[in-house]
């Protein structure tokens, strides 16, 4: 099946390839993008180098009655029934549904190289920061609409700095962590700050 990271969105309306492409351009110009599937609406397009290397391959899945992007929030909501932390879990369960696009990202070769790989976050970063959207990727777990991951779905080995929020009286916490800190990782799972950091940044919490 390979390894997807997505932007599950609440807007209806998406970017044409021209203003994507106009954004890949201007910091990636050796990459570009063409579509796989679907003309002016499109559903599917290919990132690649001007080498031929693939990318990744970028589905749009509106959210509609028996359509894929409903089945990939209702297997979301399935699968974050068991996650930490508690508070998390919570805000996911109000957010997903009002989900209306999921933009699928499946990572392929070229997104290992440093390169392909920029190019990918910079294509998922502009999806991401038309707003009303968060991030979901594999074996890592979710984000708030400020890109700090708030829900524990990596593996146990799991290690390095990570940006992450907690949502306490209706306000999110930021600050970075260390994955393998055991803990920095209890206190995060049971919904609160580790105790030697300070939060780097503070916001409402987007209802």
């Amino acid at each position: 099946m390979g390894y997807y990271s997505r932007v599950l969105s609440k807007d209806e309306s998406f970017p044409s390839i021209e203003e994507l492409a106009q954004l890949l351009g201007e910091h990636h110009s050796s990459y570009t993008l063409t579509i796989e599937d679907g003309e002016e609406d499109w559903e599917s397009l290919l990132l690649s180098s001007k080498d031929g290397v693939e990318v990744a391959v970028l589905e749009r899945n509106p959210v509609s009655n028996g359509s894929v992007g409903q089945d990939t929030v209702a297997e979301f909501l399935e699968d974050i029934e068991e996650c930490k932390p508690e508070t998390g879990v919570a805000w996911l369960k109000e957010y997903l549904p009002e989900v209306r696009t999921v933009y699928a990202f499946q990572h392929l070769q070229g997104a290992d190289t440093e390169e392909g790989g920029n190019a990918l976050h910079a294509l998922r970063a502009a999806l991401w920061e038309r707003g009303d959207a968060i991030i979901q990727a594999d074996l890592e777990g979710f984000t708030n609409e400020e890109g700090f991951h708030i829900v524990w779905q990596f593996s146990d080995s799991v290690s390095g700095p990570w940006n992450m929020g907690i949502l306490q009286d209706n306000t999110w916490y930021h600050f970075k962590m260390d994955l393998g800190d055991p803990d920095h990782r209890a206190a995060f799972l049971n919904g609160e700050m580790p105790h030697d950091l300070s939060a780097i940044r503070v916001s409402g919490s987007h209802e």
